[in-house]
């Protein structure tokens, strides 16, 4: 075929033309698309963009709620949160250790020249709340430098926010504790929920709470121990909400709407604070004096410590719980709490009445040698040993046992000796008698032995059901945190004794190792003849609004019943217990004194216990006293005692009229009320022979 270029060009037309027929009619159908694709966004998702792009566009910050309050009986604050502007100090980077001299300088001087002089801090007072060691935080945790900025501060800090990098100025509620330190272990103390939200059960599910008024915040302080963890849930309140729109540079461009959060619930304590801070002075008076007192029979070097618990009888309100030393909780201001203040005050921040808390020593070695809280009952026990055998049948209110000064038991050979105190020998004796003379042999013999002579080894079990119905090695029920329930020791002495010593040991008191709020509340129950009443620890809780959102009402977990006899015979008994303290009281009261011993690392440690409650006809207030080490009860427990008496009487009122204490409280002549004698309560002692310790 010859090669036409006329013929060619018009093939090359042709073929242009389909090619740009072509490109067109892809570019008609692109747009054709883009049209469509375009009006489905404007017309069909256009809204739900649009309010994407909103949300996407505002910024909320969650503002966290101002804790509740927390109130004595009288209505004077024990807790209380107030808002503060605090200065935090984060560790960038590019931060160098070497600079930290020159900007705590920077800040010093600032604090010197705007500050409250009150809080002045030195530079090396800043450099230590950096944490440069990380002792405390890891490095990206914000360091709190100080709290209280005035007012001068904060403008002076905002207006030269460039010079000073890895500075925050944060508004935050801080916990303030009352300055009298009014029953600080029971009311507990905050920590940030950063810190506790994965060690804490309580803490461990709130990362899944939807509602965002309930969800916490990191730096939010949160309850960890007492009354404050216990009323976590009422005492904090709800969040609010801080909303405001922002551009693409996350600049703010409108106004700012916030949501104001809700305050947390007030609780208004049973605990009155008259009679709360008497009966922690009089506890850490009476140890001073007993430790370095120059009367052999007053005399305990070792005591360092002391609890007590006063409740009343027919309502289980707890109007005083004091476990000392004490501290003060506002060193925990802010949900932190420096090494050095935490090493100061971890020997005496648990509650030694509901907990095992013990004394601080130079080593443990000389610890092991003293004991802790959680001390035998001794003599204490003797009232419960007597209704126990009453009731079990074991000897009538009539009957009499001669306490020659000592009971054997065992086999022939080995047998063990039960003592009195100093020897005494008492002769014959009735059940009351031997609460008030405080007999051993005769709780031995008569209550212990009998029950194992009858019931062997089911005599364990039976003395148990005792024990656990006077609330004694089971919980109080009280609903505080990291509450013991006390030791059996009677079933590990059946182990590896025998079921004998077990009861024997047992009906004298030194078979177990209860609470100071468990005697209490088993005193309380001898009181009121069989009501075993819920420890109670909040009068009302009230809202924001001063509206009462929860009352008070008592509760009786169980109840025992015995003959009216059976009472009348312990309290004939406890009416003639001598005791210290009780000279020249305005009412009448009944009593029991204790002395229990304790092997410690091979050491025998006298613990002094004492219960009591008054008036003796219709008894008001029960009042449990414990203080390790203390020697005789009835001279170092029983003043404690009548120092709360005096306290409650004066404040609230024994006879239902609060009156005013009379002006000789303690050193009046003995009546017969009081049933007093200089020596008596050296007869009180769980004093037992040679190889009959150590229970």
């Amino acid at each position: 075929m010859s090669d036409d270029p006329q013929k060619r060009e018009i093939v090359n037309r042709r073929n242009f033309s389909f090619r740009l027929n072509l490109f067109f009619f892809a570019v008609f159908a692109l747009f054709s698309v883009l049209i469509v694709r375009l009006a489905i966004l404007q017309f069909v998702e256009g809204p739900t963009l649009s309010a994407a792009g909103n949300e996407k566009s505002t910024r909320s910050v969650k503002i966290a709620p101002i804790r509740g309050n927390i109130y004595d009986s009288t209505g004077t604050a024990i807790a209380y949160s107030t808002s503060t502007q605090s200065l935090y100090f984060t560790i960038s980077p590019e931060f160098k250790k070497a600079d930290s001299q020159k900007i705590a300088q920077s800040l010093a001087d600032v604090f010197n020249k705007y500050g409250d002089a009150s809080k002045a801090m030195t530079v090396d007072d800043i450099i230590r709340q950096m944490d440069l060691d990380f002792r405390i935080n890891t490095i990206s945790v914000p360091r709190r430098i100080k709290s209280g900025l005035t007012n001068a501060e904060v403008a002076y800090f905002m207006e030269h926010r460039s010079e000073f990098p890895g500075i925050d100025i944060v508004e935050e509620s801080v916990r303030n504790y009352n300055k009298d330190t009014i029953a600080v272990q029971l009311v507990g103390y905050l920590k940030k929920f950063k810190g506790v939200r994965e060690s804490m059960e309580t803490y461990k599910n709130i990362a899944k709470e939807e509602d965002p008024a309930l969800q916490y915040l990191d730096e939010e302080d949160v309850g960890v121990d007492g009354l404050e963890l216990m009323y976590q849930k009422e005492l904090r309140g709800k969040n609010g909400l801080k909303t405001y729109p922002v551009n693409n540079s996350g600049e703010i461009i409108g106004p700012v709407q916030v949501t104001n959060p809700e305050k947390g619930d007030d609780l208004y304590l049973t605990i009155n604070k008259n009679v709360q801070l008497t009966t922690e002075q009089a506890i850490m008076d009476q140890v001073k004096k007993i430790s370095t007192s120059s009367s052999p029979a007053e005399r305990a070097e070792y005591a360092k410590t002391g609890y007590a618990v006063a409740m009343e009888v027919d309502t289980g309100k707890v109007v005083a719980m004091a476990s000392m030393p004490d501290y003060d909780p506002n060193l925990w201001a802010g949900g932190r709490i420096s090494k050095d203040d935490y090493e100061n005050i971890m020997w005496v921040m648990n509650n030694g009445t509901i907990r095992q808390v013990y004394a601080k020593y130079d080593t443990q070695k000389e610890q092991n040698r003293h004991p802790s809280s959680l001390v035998p009952p001794g003599s204490t026990m003797k009232p419960l040993s007597i209704l126990i055998g009453l009731n079990e049948k074991l000897f009538t209110t009539t009957s009499t046992y001669n306490d020659t000064g000592a009971f054997y038991f065992g086999k022939e050979g080995h047998q063990v000796k039960v003592g009195n105190a100093s020897g005494h020998v008492y002769g014959l004796l009735d059940p009351a008698k031997a609460i008030a003379k405080s007999s051993n042999p005769f709780m031995a013999a008569m209550v212990g032995n009998q029950l194992y002579m009858r019931d062997g080894k089911k005599g364990i079990d039976i003395w148990d059901n005792y024990m656990t119905q006077f609330g004694l090695g089971v919980s109080t029920q009280s609903g505080l945190a990291g509450e013991l329930t006390g030791i059996k020791e009677y079933y590990n002495e059946s182990q590896s004794g025998s079921a004998q010593s077990a009861l024997v040991y047992a009906a004298f008191g030194q078979q177990g190792r209860y609470t100071t709020l468990q005697l209490a509340q088993y005193a309380a129950m001898l009181a009121n003849h069989g009501k075993r009443m819920k420890p109670q620890f909040v009068e009302k809780i009230v809202d924001s609004d001063g509206e009462t959102v929860q009352g008070y009402s008592p509760v009786v977990l169980n109840t025992v019943t015995f003959p009216d006899a059976y009472w009348k015979e312990i309290e004939t008994g406890m009416s003639q217990v001598s005791v210290q303290g009780f000279e020249g009281v305005s009412y009448t009261y009944e009593r029991k004194t204790g002395t229990s011993e304790q092997s410690v690392a091979g050491r025998l440690a006298d613990n002094g216990v004492f219960i009591a409650y008054a008036p003796a006809d219709h008894p008001k207030l029960a009042v449990a006293v414990v203080i390790p080490d203390g020697g005789f009860g009835g001279w170092s427990a029983a003043p404690v005692a009548r120092k709360i008496f005096d306290a409650y009487d004066a404040e609230v009122g024994l006879y239902g009229t609060p009156k005013k204490p009379a002006a000789d409280t303690g050193t009046g002549a003995s009546n017969t009320a009081a049933g007093n004698t200089a020596a008596g309560d050296t007869a009180d002692s769980n004093g037992t022979g040679a190889g009959t310790d150590g229970h």
